[in-house]
């Protein structure tokens, strides 16, 4: 597990202007270098080489850099503008995040100051004729460097900010969280299974600001623990909201301000959610993604049944084996930690999407199949979830469609699937409630064979009256 300051040097080099910052120090320090290695090169190489046309090369490179630069940073700026409005705000930090835009604008910004310190030297004669050949071969490399950033700037630009691209990402992100809480579901320590275990006599830690818990630094909290030679027993962990009159965790016995206030640190709190250590968040964020394509301004179907795939690579993380020996290893023992709740992960993926896309067939006939996949899943909590979960969605869609050959494609859709992995004869009879509440509505909606002979008839009469008047008229 990461500890806060490992944690926090992370966010730091995800920064944008992380890598500007190297890449320009760099930059400066390889223009400057060649006035020292000078006196190693021969004195008559330069002129054989024609180093002196350097100038114009480190003029030529400075003022197409400023514009690109310019040019690279607008196009971002776009690309989160672009995100935001169609895919959601809470993605826009991955994009932010994105290694490829962040090389390539510390590539343009480190080459615009490589060529700028250079011109400056030059002007002043720190050079001399072999530290120009230096500063000519190491502009030869930027060259090459520039060329290869573009290529990579152009096809990723094609990419950059897209729907599809953007929910890749969160995806992603979700998984490797996902995965890394599936190796640890306690994060290393103990298993919290209920607040009653938290003993009377412990003393609660309260943080005094209003945020989400954004990172949990569990090694910090055993060493705390380790000197007390006391425990500690987290309450809120990641992705949960904090107030000042909600305890965060509580420690065995009674404690001074002191070791309460080293508690709290290792809760970095935040205004917004992170998804490192916080797989429902990046679940969270893939419904929101389905439900404003579903919105009636957006109206995109299709993103939100590419979601729904997603989902189900999502989940299936915590079917993935896991060494009996690596998940039930136990790296701070005197930390109980809680974990995340699978119904909660069902509730934050498919409940937005089941109400956004209940008046929508094809939403709804993807998600029963998706939940026939899941209830295939050899688990059995995946089975119950992903039959609640079918049941609320064929009432929600028993709700908001209004064809009744519509609801029996939706319980047709699911009952192969539910109906064969269901073990539970009571929970299959509570889903076959509103599967049978449908096929009935269907029945008693159908007109009977006669009434449809007879408005087929009058439609044909009434098509004939067309004909012959429009006969009359030519």
């Amino acid at each position: 597990m990461t500890s806060r300051w490992t944690w926090l040097f992370s966010q730091i080099t995800r920064r944008i202007w992380f890598r500007a910052t190297l890449f320009s120090i760099l930059a400066i320090i390889t223009a400057l270098i060649a006035i020292f290695l000078g006196p190693f090169i021969p004195r008559d190489l330069p002129n054989r080489i024609g180093a002196h046309a350097v100038d114009n090369v480190l003029g030529i490179i400075a003022s197409s850099m400023l514009t690109v630069s310019t040019f690279s940073l607008s196009t971002m700026v776009s690309a989160y503008s672009a995100a935001t409005n169609s895919v959601t705000p809470r993605a826009t930090k991955l994009l932010m995040e994105d290694s490829t835009t962040q090389n390539v604008l510390a590539t343009f910004i480190g080459s615009f100051l490589f060529s700028l310190v250079g011109i400056i030297a030059l002007s002043t004669g720190a050079y001399g004729d072999q530290g120009r050949l230096i500063l000519f071969v190491v502009t030869i490399g930027v060259i090459v460097l520039i060329i290869v950033t573009l290529l990579r700037w152009i096809d990723h630009l094609s990419r950059l900010g897209r729907v599809t691209e953007t929910t890749e990402q969160v995806e992603a992100v979700t998984i490797e969280a996902m995965r890394s809480r599936r190796l640890r579901p306690y994060l290393g320590g103990n298993r919290l299974d209920d607040a009653a275990r938290i003993p009377a006599s412990a003393t609660p830690v309260f943080i005094d600001r209003i945020g989400y818990i954004q990172h949990l630094d569990v090694s910090g909290l055993s060493a705390i623990a380790s000197d007390r030679k006391t425990c500690i027993f987290v309450r809120l962990i990641p992705g949960q909201l904090v107030d000042p009159n909600r305890p965060v965790a509580s420690v065995d016995g009674a404690q001074d301000e002191h070791v309460l206030a080293e508690i709290a640190r290792c809760f970095s709190v935040g205004d917004t959610r992170s998804f490192d250590q916080d797989p429902r968040f990046g679940a969270a964020v893939l419904a929101e993604i389905a439900s404003r394509a579903l919105s009636p301004a957006v109206n995109d179907p299709g993103t939100a049944i590419d979601v729904i795939s997603r989902a189900l690579r999502v989940l299936a993380v915590w079917t993935e084996p896991v060494e009996k020996a690596l998940q039930d290893e136990v790296l701070y023992p005197k930390v109980y930690v809680p974990a995340i709740e699978l119904d909660e992960v069902f509730d934050d993926l498919f409940t937005p999407i089941a109400r956004d896309g209940a008046a929508i067939v094809e939403i709804g006939v993807r998600l029963q199949k998706a939940f026939g996949t899941l209830a295939k899943f050899n688990q059995d909590r995946f089975r119950d979830a992903a039959m609640r979960h079918s049941k609320e969605a064929l009432e929600r869609a028993e709700a908001a469609l209004g064809i009744a050959g519509d609801l029996q494609r939706l319980t047709r859709s699911g009952m192969a699937d539910i109906y064969g992995a269901a073990k539970n004869e009571q929970a299959m009879a509570a889903w076959k409630s509103p599967a049978r509440r449908i096929s009935e509505k269907g029945a008693r909606s159908f007109p009977p064979a006669s009434r449809s002979n007879s408005l087929r008839s009058r439609i044909q009469s009434f098509n004939v009256r067309n004909m012959k008047v429009e006969e009359a008229i030519r």
